[in-house]
């Protein structure tokens, strides 16, 4: 968990610098001759409630520090983490040594990696059970096939070439999407086709292809086992059932290094 801890220090230590621009936490009363200036500088640069550099450059790492502390915002006591703040500016006594604040930060490490891990659990349960439901549904339909491994899939349009073998390597369109309709995946947004190595890509998908004769257009329902399973990319989610449409341009050579 050293990221987080970096990143939480960074937030840290830029909230101090805001903090430092908003002076005591009482109301300022503002002059209407100074409300007018702001208002006049404010026109000028195009930055509305914010007239002067000084002001624009830390509401701009006020952002970029309420981006970073709004991941753990349920964790941390905004006022203490000012107070320290003020404290470290002012050149004060700390509450804590650096070792007590090394030691604070580790067990917090491990508490939010932790809470992680059960967050991935749980929904990675969910996500298997989801997708058990759903392929036992769609396994009925017509013109769906599930093999012996449990990949399931459907010929959209039958091709009349050869089809490729387990070293082969391939170049194909496809789109993948989640189970709830999200988009992952296509290379039709890139723009091109994708070229593959049948021995690099996820056991489905390197079964999926074997069935295919070059021209031809495929659905595949894969199952999580038979795709990222629970290490699955977080734009993805453990557990995850994947549809896919994929049409298999050729055969060629496998890439190298592959």
């Amino acid at each position: 968990m050293k990221p987080l801890v970096r990143s939480t220090a960074i937030a840290v230590a830029t909230l101090l610098a805001l903090s430092a621009c908003k002076g005591e936490n009482k109301p300022v009363e503002v002059s209407s001759s100074k409300a007018e200036a702001d208002k006049a500088a404010t026109d000028k640069t195009g930055y509305p409630g914010l007239p002067t550099e000084k002001e624009q450059v830390s509401y701009t790492i006020g952002m970029a520090m309420g981006k970073q502390l709004s991941e753990i915002k349920d964790e941390v006591n905004v006022d203490t983490v000012v107070k320290a703040l003020r404290t470290q500016m002012d050149g004060g006594k700390a509450l804590v040594t650096d070792e007590q604040a090394q030691q604070i930060m580790q067990a917090f490490g491990q508490k939010m990696q932790a809470k992680q891990i059960a967050k991935m659990m749980e929904e990675g349960k969910a996500n298997l059970e989801k997708g058990e439901k759903f392929l036992a549904e769609n396994g009925k339909k017509q013109g769906v096939v599930t093999t012996a491994s449990g990949l399931q899939y459907q010929v959209v349009t039958e091709g009349k070439g050869a089809k490729p073998g387990a070293s082969d390597g391939v170049k194909v369109n496809y789109k993948g999407t989640l189970l709830d309709g999200t988009e992952f995946d296509s290379s039709y947004k890139r723009g091109e086709p994708a070229v593959l190595p049948l021995q690099g890509v996820i056991p489905g998908w390197a079964e999926g292809l074997q069935l295919m004769p070059v021209g031809a257009k495929y659905k595949f329902w894969i199952p999580s086992k038979l795709a990222y399973g629970e290490q699955a990319p977080p734009m993805i989610g453990p557990n995850q059932m994947l549809e896919f449409e994929v049409e298999l341009l050729e055969i060629v050579k496998a890439p190298s290094g592959n």
